[in-house]
Formats: structure tokens, C-alpha cells, sequence
């Protein structure tokens, strides 16, 4: 579950942190403030706060405003949350990576007529792919971890299944260390793999 989590959290966060970025870099000043102030707010908040406010927060508003129940599916909730939060950290690594493609690139494909959308697919996109695939897996590592936070909300993930055995061993120490092994045994392979891409795709 809770590989399952992190593995759709990180593609929603791909698609709409891709968006927020060329949001981010549109020559419309109004439509980059809008891509800045998302992803300002979202980084700049925490992301346990972000999950009280989505699950237990909107419910509680839209009651309020038409005085009927409003339920969330806690998975489908977790891995909204998660999408979201992770889609602003994806935006500024997709940012950074088609900012680093030489500016001359861009103005050679379009004095050779490409259209701006082409020089973007065919151009800047496949050389900025390289750039941003190690931190985009260092981002995958850190939503794994941060899939945690999650039990608060009641799904059944790594360490809620801890605290449910806990709650019936009585065992603590031993079962919270062995959901950190757990996590360990799955981030470091992540980490490793992140780390020889960068190096084989390393960029001068």
C-alpha cells in the first residue's frame, strides 16, 4: 500500500507539477503569478497541515456553507494530498531543468520555424528529461517517507500497520524499528539508483 501510494502520488505530481512549471515560466504575467503563489503556498506549508485542512477541514467548510456531509475515500484523499504537495516540488525541479537547456537552442529551433510548442516537445523537453530524472526520483524517495504521515488519517499504510500491532504486542521499540528497516530497504535501492543515474547522465 504503501509503495502503491507513493508510485501514484508521484505521477499525478509529475502531470500537474509540469503544468504548474510552464505556469511558472508563461510570458503571461498573470498566469506565473498563478503558478508562483501555488507554489509558494504549498511548499511553504506543512505537509501534515495540508492533510488536516484537505480531509478533515473541507468537509467540515462545505457543511457549513450547505449543511450536508461531505466524505472522503481516505486512499483516493491520501493520494490527492500527496499529489498535490509533491507537485510543487516536481514544478521547480522541471523549472530548473528547462531553464538549464542553453537559451540558443530555443531561438535556433525557432529561426529554423519550429513553433514554440514544437521547440518545447521536440527541443528543450527531451534534454531537460535527462536533468530532472535523478532529482524526480529523490523526489519519489521522499513521498515514500512521507506516505507516513498518512496513518492520521486511518489508511492502512507501513505505519499504521505498526501502530495496529503495537497496539496489540504491546511491542513498540521493536515494531517501529522494524517499519524503519522496512522503509530503509526500500529508499536505499531508490537513493542508489538515483545516484548512478545522475553520474551516467551527468551533464557538463
Amino acid at each position: 500500500m504503501t509503495i502503491l501510494i507513493a508510485a501514484f502520488s508521484l505521477l499525478f505530481g509529475i502531470i500537474f507539477g509540469t503544468l504548474f512549471a510552464l505556469l511558472r515560466m508563461s510570458p503571461n504575467k498573470f498566469l506565473a503569478a498563478i503558478g508562483l503563489t501555488y507554489i509558494e503556498i504549498i511548499r511553504g506549508t506543512p505537509l501534515l497541515a495540508q492533510i488536516f485542512l484537505f480531509f478533515y477541514g473541507l468537509p467540515y467548510l462545505y457543511q457549513q456553507i450547505t449543511d450536508q456531509a461531505l466524505n472522503f475515500n481516505p486512499l483516493l484523499a491520501g493520494i490527492a494530498i500527496l499529489a498535490v504537495n509533491s507537485s510543487a516540488y516536481v514544478a521547480e525541479i522541471v523549472r530548473s531543468g528547462i531553464q538549464s537547456v542553453a537559451r540558443g537552442q530555443t531561438e535556433a529551433s525557432l529561426s529554423l520555424g519550429f513553433t514554440p510548442t514544437d521547440t518545447l516537445r521536440y527541443i528543450v523537453l527531451p534534454q531537460a528529461f535527462r536533468r530532472v530524472v535523478p532529482p524526480l526520483l529523490n523526489e519519489a524517495t521522499t513521498l515514500l517517507k512521507n506516505s507516513s504521515l498518512l496513518s492520521t488519517i486511518m489508511i492502512v499504510e507501513l505505519v499504521r500497520v505498526g501502530q495496529m500491532i503495537t497496539s496489540r504486542t504491546y511491542k513498540p521499540f521493536e515494531m517501529y524499528l522494524a517499519v524503519g528497516l522496512i522503509y530503509l530497504c526500500m529508499t536505499i535501492p531508490m537513493s542508489i539508483v538515483a545516484n548512478r543515474i545522475e553520474k551516467r547522465w551527468k551533464v557538463a
